[in-house]
């Protein structure tokens, strides 16, 4: 849009931008620009400084406050020190003089759009990002998940610790996401940490850092996981596999809201809200002595339980749909749809390994489909034929599951008859009960 009340300037500038390829909106008075942001949606002001009823000036500060993705590029007739100065720290994008500096509109518009079209893409992205970690990105609709939704919206808010328990793939750090997005910490850090990952001692130099010296390969300060996530949460995932060592430090934190770091002999405060996880019976842990009966009682301050798949299987077809989408898009393949039988086997299938197990199964899919649709042909072997039994979650590309889903396919096909399987796998018959037993096979009749 191009502000000015010289009619003949305006009407020339907007020929050479219309030349550009761009639309050109115009206005004689900041009042009639004003109106026209209000109704339309533009990228870029050109704007005169002095105005009938107002200061161009003035005016970029009101635009950046209304209206933070326009950029604004001023004209004057008199070069102004002084006025250049203020519109660059109102939020101007240029101050340029008229008839001077002509030859450089065109190119000061361009670095202008490609400003905006940057920020556009930043603020669609930050919200696309911000839509995936809130609770509507939690997929299903069954009163178990549903419950669920509802007590970690309600805690959300709060400063209380939060457990979440349930077996492994059920989507524990999904909903930690969630609920910090929907806390007060929303805007600060959220971390996470895998309790399983490190050996004991890996696992304190990480959570509470370490001071330079403390031991060999310690050269320099080193900031902990807890102080990285002050002011904002903390996720600690499998929080059962904690050494029962670490957990007195980690009470100390939700007691105090201090720790000391390894080699260090002051203690260090912070403000971190824990929300911990794990597909333990920490109870159980409690009483064989493996877990602290104290930290238990703290961190089970508010506890929600996650659902297995197979305790929702209603669900399947919309979650599965959800990574049809994903994977078809990553692989720019046009799947739009699961057959029935595909649909019927997925939600026959026990899912061991929950969402995480079927997202691995609709990737493997997606890749080997060559057609518009999912079919039965694409699912493992075990999926693919009746009266199997699921003995673990399945593992979508490795070849030691590939080896034992099509020896059980072919179990299936002789019905049991190991010396016709044998036969037909070509190999010996002894190498056949080798691998029964160590895949722990079996044929149901």
């Amino acid at each position: 849009m191009i502000i000015d009340d010289e009619e003949k300037l305006r009407s020339l500038l907007s020929r050479i931008i219309r030349l550009e390829g761009m639309t050109v909106l115009e206005a004689d008075t900041l009042k009639a620009g004003n109106k026209l942001l209000d109704k339309e949606d533009i990228d870029v002001v050109l704007c005169d400084v002095k105005l009938p009823d107002g200061n161009g000036v003035d005016f970029v500060r009101d635009l950046k406050t209304r209206h933070p993705q326009a950029e604004a590029i001023l004209l004057t007739a008199y070069g102004n020190i002084a006025d250049g100065v203020t519109a660059m720290k109102n939020g101007a994008f240029d101050y340029i003089t008229k008839g001077d500096d002509n030859d450089k509109i065109i190119p000061l518009l361009s670095r202008a759009l490609e400003k905006v079209q940057l920020q556009k893409r930043v603020s669609l992205l930050e919200q696309q990002v911000g839509k995936r970690y809130t609770f509507d990105a939690i997929l299903g609709h069954s009163p178990l998940i549903a419950e669920a939704i509802v007590m970690a919206r309600k805690v959300a808010p709060t400063e209380a610790t939060v457990l979440l328990l349930g077996e492994t793939g059920t989507g524990k750090e999904v909903f930690a996401q969630a609920i910090h997005h929907a806390s007060k910490r929303v805007n600060k850090p959220f971390i996470a940490l895998n309790c399983s990952a490190f050996s004991k001692e890996l696992l304190e130099s990480e959570l509470f850092g370490h001071k330079a010296g403390s031991f060999t390969s310690a050269t320099r300060d080193k900031k902990g996981l807890i102080e990285e996530a002050n002011l904002g949460t903390l996720f600690l995932d499998e929080i059962g596999e904690m050494h029962i060592d670490l957990q007195a430090k980690l009470l100390r934190v939700l007691e105090t809201s201090e720790f000391i770091k390894v080699g260090d002999t002051r203690p260090t405060r912070v403000n971190v809200r824990i929300i911990a996880a794990t597909n333990r019976e920490l109870q159980q842990e409690v009483d064989e002595g493996r877990f602290r009966d104290d930290l238990y009682y703290r961190l089970n301050v508010f506890t929600i339980y996650l659902p297995s798949l197979r305790d929702r299987k209603k669900d399947i077809p919309a979650i599965a749909e959800f990574y049809l989408r994903i994977f078809s898009g990553k692989g720019n393949k046009r799947i739009d749809s699961m057959s029935k039988e595909f649909l019927d086997r997925l939600q026959q299938h026990e899912w061991k390994g929950n969402i995480r197990e079927l997202k691995n199964i609709i990737e493997r899919a997606v890749i080997l489909s060559d057609g518009p649709q999912l079919t039965l042909d694409s699912l493992p072997t075990e999926l693919q034929v009746s009266g199997t039994r699921s003995t673990g979650p399945l593992s979508a590309f490795d070849l030691a599951s590939v080896e034992k889903l099509h020896i059980q396919r072919v179990l299936n096909h002789t019905r049991g008859n190991k010396t016709e399987a044998a036969r037909l796998l070509n190999i010996g018959l002894t190498t056949l009960y080798r691998k029964i037993e160590e895949y722990k096979l079996s044929y149901e009749a």
